[in-house]
């Protein structure tokens, strides 16, 4: 790694794995288990992405009073069938595991509760590829703080990484806000859940249909960083 080499922190769901029905249906198990009308397909699809507490309450419409209810459920069919049902994104696994070799630092900041990011990513294989994994407490519907935000959580890996000078990756208009807080730009993968316009509308430097033009992305930033840096020394400011 050489100073130039810019840190990324990467999504998780609809960025590094695809789900693959393993969110959407353990909602609709946990929802119809309870009796509440569970949301149309483009719904549910809708719902990956933001805080699930979120998802619930202003998409599926549970009630505040069955929240805790639907989440437990639903943790619990994650657990035992919606993981096996994942799978890495085509070229994901090269593309963490290249990195992680040649020592650019990378890190995970997820909605997802950051102990259960940790399982889907040791299932597949690529957890001691990340530096860092951030995501929201455990339980989200019973903890007494707010839950955390995408802003949070990215900030929380740019503390691990020990830098300011980041690039976010992710398939949501989530992603590209926590990192515009951050001061953060945010490449947009086009293989995720956003709907057609939302990661242009939220400010996406660049969005990328395959790993390959997200790596020539990445490697473009490299590229303005080292000159932004050249121009720093040869200004003798060091």
């Amino acid at each position: 790694m050489t100073l130039s080499t810019v840190p990324v922190i990467f999504d998780l769901d609809g960025t590094l794995v695809d789900p693959a029905g393993g969110i959407t249906g353990g909602i609709s198990a946990a929802l119809t288990r309870l009796g509440i009308r569970v949301p149309a397909p483009a719904q549910l699809d809708a719902m990956i992405g933001p805080k699930l507490s979120d998802s619930l309450l202003n998409i599926a419409g549970v009630p505040q009073e069955q929240l805790a209810a639907v989440i437990r459920i639903y943790r619990a069919y994650y657990l035992e069938t919606g993981i096996g049902q994942s799978r890495l994104y085509p070229g994901i696994r090269e593309l963490v595991e290249g990195y992680a070799a040649t020592g650019r630092p990378i890190a995970v900041a997820t909605q997802k509760p950051e102990g259960l990011a940790r399982i889907v990513l040791e299932h597949h294989g690529i957890a001691d590829s990340f530096r860092f994994i951030r995501g929201s407490a455990a339980d989200e519907a019973a903890s007494s703080a707010a839950p955390l935000g995408k802003t949070e959580i990215v900030a929380a890996a740019l503390s691990d990484l020990r830098t300011q000078h980041a690039v976010m990756v992710g398939d949501r208009a989530q992603d590209v806000a926590g990192a515009m807080a951050n001061g953060l730009d945010c490449i947009g993968v086009g293989w995720g859940f956003a709907p057609d316009g939302e990661l242009h509308e939220a400010g996406a430097v660049a969005i990328v249909h395959s790993t390959t033009d997200l790596a020539a992305a990445i490697d473009s930033m490299d590229a303005v960083r080292f000159a932004a840096l050249s121009e720093v020394q040869d200004d003798g400011v060091v």
